[in-house]
């Protein structure tokens, strides 16, 4: 038997050029209901009542130390000027001995010479400071 075309056509058979989405779907249900079925599968079976803790810091921090050495190369304590070098050294004696012991942060004038700022780090260490650090504005202002 031979195949018989008309006027140069197929019998009516055209591509079709659609995607069939009826599978996509199909799989998207069963994965959905797989999922509905599973989820509270993975939740804890096992009801426990868990106890309640407060959140309460267990050791106090203490306030940092600010000292600032403005551009004449005077020495403030927060917003107090201090008379000498003298009376910083007992502030940061007195400090010292606490515990925890706070952080001395030096605010120094970016005018002021080098010494000024050498003798409070200087000072500090030798009251036995353990922690100094130096304020600074950030790049861009």
């Amino acid at each position: 038997m031979a195949i018989r075309y008309r006027d140069g056509q197929d019998s009516g058979d055209a591509l079709i050029a659609e995607i069939n989405t009826t599978p996509l779907v199909d799989v998207m249900l069963v994965l959905l209901i797989i999922f509905l079925i599973t989820v509270p599968v993975v939740n804890s079976a096992i009801a426990v009542s868990l106890p309640r803790e407060q959140n309460l810091a267990r050791e106090p921090k203490p306030e940092n130390i600010i000292v600032t050495v403005d551009a004449q190369g005077s020495v403030y304590w927060f917003d107090t000027r201090l008379a000498s070098r003298d009376v910083l050294a007992q502030q940061l004696a007195r400090v010292a001995v606490q515990e925890p012991q706070p952080e001395l942060h030096i605010r120094a004038d970016a005018r002021v010479a080098y010494e000024p700022v050498g003798q409070v780090v200087h000072t500090a260490q030798q009251m036995g400071i353990a922690r100094i650090g130096f304020l600074t504005e950030p790049p861009g202002r």
